[in-house]
């Protein structure tokens, strides 16, 4: 399907990546400071563009496709499970602020902050950064099926060796120049994305409006495939209902109100608890609280553009079958699009694009799981003295380990839709209460962090592996279940954290929740400080949810050409704006806390 100039242009892609990782090594070399976090000198916008490059990954974007092409607007609604990234409203308010406050290099280290460097705090540090690890493999494993399907269809080459050649270099490049690397290669793999996004919004936007009733493909069991009957006004609504009829694996959905009810519960428990990975090394990365705001503004702005992109794709899809193509899989609309419609030369630049969108999450994945390893294991339980060159040593050598064991689990997987749900519903709703609690309850403490987590991934691990089939609310309450259990066992069988750790943690993060015996014991005036702050961030929480949802969907809405929907979107949108400039935005400049 692609021909020489589409080689060429991917080859020149490729070419400019790993030598700008190359260019960087030096500079990576220095510390591992530098090597994980940029020496926390780095510009927020870089930060905000190279964050949303990271989430715009292949595999998601064929998931999210697949849902919208069949689904419509409830595709939408059922990414609130993770497609959405609605953590970031919560980041862009205060937790991205709190997260940057610790100082410290990875989500595992900044439990020493909460729990002190005691026998509670290493465990919980331990456990945080070994639960991290594991994530960080179960997400490369995500990423190489989606991968491989999406090259393999469109270059000829067997779907694993596309995935195997894409992932070994990104490693070669991410490895030599770390941070420096994936910050600087995404905001150049960003603007490719957008010249995706614009061209294909164009393509889509210059179509012929959609028929009142049209045929779309759902998967069955066992590799099948079914074409059902869908009315464009039921495709594109903006409130979907509550219940649906659908056949084979999406009829997962079909308690639709239920569904989502739960997906929104999973985000906004995941938002108020912070997340690790990627996205909290960019926070560490910043250098004020203040740019931690705008670098959250600039990458949700950005994130956007995804929206109108994939629902550019899914109506080409529609396109495609009406005018008498063969479209089975709703996972293979991306690459049967570009095949299609896409000219040759352009369609090299739209394939470059997407290795862009794969290989920005592959590499921020990549360096954020080593920093696990060097700073939270190696460092800290094996080699306390390690040197620098050591350490940068078993950086590049713990990036090679989990993109190798990455590519070694994903053998056993066929859908993406299957994996991410796992990944996002139960491993993930074993990890999210642990996190949750730890900024909100005094009393919590780290065995308390460790037991929930232990549980938590335990119960995943063991309903996925022994085969139980469960829906995926149900994966997000069962190993949530077994998560707080493990989470209060811990927290009443061991005494409470050392108060003079709770007093700093507090001093320092500011978050609001149960603090009373702490916040008691500090100054009037600095306690008065601490409560508007908290008053405010709550104000703005309840502005940010709404208005990302809303800017999401606008663009949602005019490439389904629902004018009225987006009219209503566009008032809304703006309203929620304001609400938000006058909660935070203007209080951006407001005085930091003390460091730690």
């Amino acid at each position: 399907m692609l021909g020489p100039l589409d080689w060429a242009i991917i080859g020149a892609y490729l070419l400019f990546c790993v030598g700008l990782g190359f260019a960087l090594e030096r500079k990576a070399s220095k510390s591992v400071d530098a090597y994980f976090l940029g020496d926390r000198n780095m510009p927020w916008w870089a930060l905000g563009a190279s964050g949303m490059a990271s989430n715009v990954d292949i595999s998601g974007t064929m998931i999210i496709t697949a849902l919208v092409y069949a689904l419509g607007t409830k595709g939408f609604f059922i990414e609130l499970r993770g497609g959405l990234v609605l953590v970031m409203a919560f980041f862009m308010v205060f937790m991205g602020k709190w997260t940057r406050r610790a100082q410290v290099m990875t989500l595992a280290e900044w439990m020493r902050l909460r729990f002190g460097d005691g026998p509670e705090g290493r465990l919980a540090r331990l456990i945080s950064a070994s639960a991290n690890l594991i994530v960080s493999v179960w997400v490369i494993s995500y990423f190489a099926v989606g991968g491989g399907k999406f090259f393999g269809m469109l270059t000829g080459i067997d779907d694993r060796t596309a995935t195997l050649i894409m992932m070994a270099l990104t490693l070669a490049y991410t490895a030599a120049s770390g941070f420096y690397g994936a910050v600087w290669t995404d905001v150049f793999q960003g603007g490719m994305i957008l010249v995706a996004v614009l061209y294909v919004v164009f393509k889509a936007l210059a179509a012929p409006h959609l028929p009142e009733t049209f045929a779309v493909s759902v998967p069955m069991a066992a590799g099948q495939f079914q074409q059902v009957s869908v009315a464009y006004s039921d495709w594109s609504a903006l409130v979907p209902s509550f219940r649906l009829d659908l056949p084979g694996q999406y009829a997962a959905y079909n308690l639709f109100g239920v569904t989502v009810f739960f997906y929104l519960l999973k985000t906004c428990i995941e938002g108020f608890g912070g997340a690790g990975g990627y996205m909290s090394q960019r926070y560490f990365a910043a250098r004020s609280d203040r740019e931690a705001g705008l670098l959250s503004l600039f990458w949700i702005s950005l994130l956007s553009f995804r929206w109108p992109f994939v629902a550019a794709f899914a109506v080409l899809g529609i396109h495609f079958t009406l005018s008498g193509g063969v479209l089975s899989d709703p996972e293979l609309v991306l690459p049967t699009v570009i095949a299609a419609y896409a000219p040759a030369g352009m369609k090299g630049l739209l394939v470059a694009c997407f290795m862009a969108a794969a290989m920005s999450t592959f590499n921020s994945v990549i360096n954020a799981s080593a920093a696990y390893w060097v700073k939270d294991i190696y460092q800290t339980f094996l080699n306390p003295k390690a040197s620098e060159r050591t350490l940068v040593l078993h950086s590049r050598l713990a990036s090679a380990a989990v993109v190798g064991l990455g590519m070694l689990f994903s053998l056993p997987f066929v859908n993406i839709n299957d994996v991410w749900g796992w990944i996002t519903m139960a491993f993930g709703s074993g990890l999210f209460l642990p996190l949750l609690l730890r900024w909100y309850w005094w009393r919590y403490n780290g065995y308390g962090f460790a037991l929930g987590t232990a549980f938590g991934a335990a119960a995943a691990v063991a309903s996925r592996f022994a085969g139980i089939a469960l829906p995926e609310y149900m994966n997000f309450l069962v190993p949530g279940g077994a998560a707080l259990l493990g989470c209060l066992l811990g927290t009443w069988l061991k005494p409470a954290t050392d108060p003079a750790v709770l007093e700093n943690f507090y001093r320092v993060t500011r978050p609001f929740g149960f603090w009373g015996p702490v916040r008691d014991k500090l100054p009037g005036s600095e306690t008065a400080a601490i409560r508007a702050e908290n008053r405010s961030d709550l104000a703005a929480a309840a502005f940010s949810v709404p208005w990302q949802i809303c800017l999401f969907l606008l663009g949602l809405m005019v490439v389904m050409k629902r004018w009225d929907n987006a009219g209503l979107l566009a008032v809304l949108l703006a309203a929620l704006s304001a609400g938000l400039y006058w909660t935070w935005f203007r209080r951006l400049d407001a005085g930091e806390p003390p460091k730690p």
